[in-house]
């Protein structure tokens, strides 16, 4: 079960141990009762971050589309290019994740056009067996995974890359309203 709650009150038992008291109008006091039966959860307790705007995404779209059209590329390899200058690397468990590839033009062609993963290629080249070289890939998140922040950033390197070859972009102020309406619902649905 997932959701969102702030910290009500915390302490110390006697012997040591953390008592956290979670106040939340996502969960109903039965599920909460059937988990206080349980012998032990796994919890996990982080930042609540913002996600983006669904406008946001389609603005984005919008513009790497008609940037892969006047470059003469796909999509795909035009959304991977955006995310190797301006998306986040992916990290599981506090670490950056790598993926080792033959080092050939086959498989950068297959790496450029990837729509269910993205990589970004390192300068770190190995040989192997049979003589064959080997590309350390650094993997990033997919823009579905990035929260405002990080959308915000993606946005604003491709605004600059459009501008860049002369495709119409959104004023600056509008552009700002747009990457903030999404904070606004979000705010809405927690004072529900």
């Amino acid at each position: 079960m997932k959701f969102v709650a702030k910290i009500k009150d915390m302490g110390r038992t006697l012997s040591g141990s953390l008592t956290i008291t979670l106040e939340s109008r996502q969960m109903d006091t039965a599920e909460a009762l059937a988990l206080s039966q349980e012998e032990g959860l796994d919890v996990e307790i982080r930042k609540k971050r913002r996600k983006r705007s669904l406008d946001s995404n389609a603005y984005y779209w919008k513009l790497a589309s008609e940037a892969a059209d006047m470059l003469h590329v796909s999509k795909p390899y035009m959304h991977n290019y955006l995310l190797r200058r301006y998306g986040q690397i992916a990290i599981i468990d506090g670490q950056a994740v790598y993926a080792v590839l033959p080092d050939t033009d086959e498989a950068q062609k297959a790496v450029d056009e990837a729509q269910t993963y993205h990589l970004k290629p390192t300068s770190q080249v190995k040989p192997g067996k049979g003589g064959i070289m080997y590309r350390t890939y650094m993997m990033l998140k997919g823009s579905s995974e990035y929260d405002k922040k990080e959308m915000s950033h993606l946005i604003e390197g491709l605004v600059s890359e459009c501008k860049e070859i002369g495709i119409e972009t959104l004023p600056p102020a509008e552009l700002e309203r747009m990457m903030t309406e999404y904070g606004k619902k979000i705010e809405k649905c927690a004072d529900r």
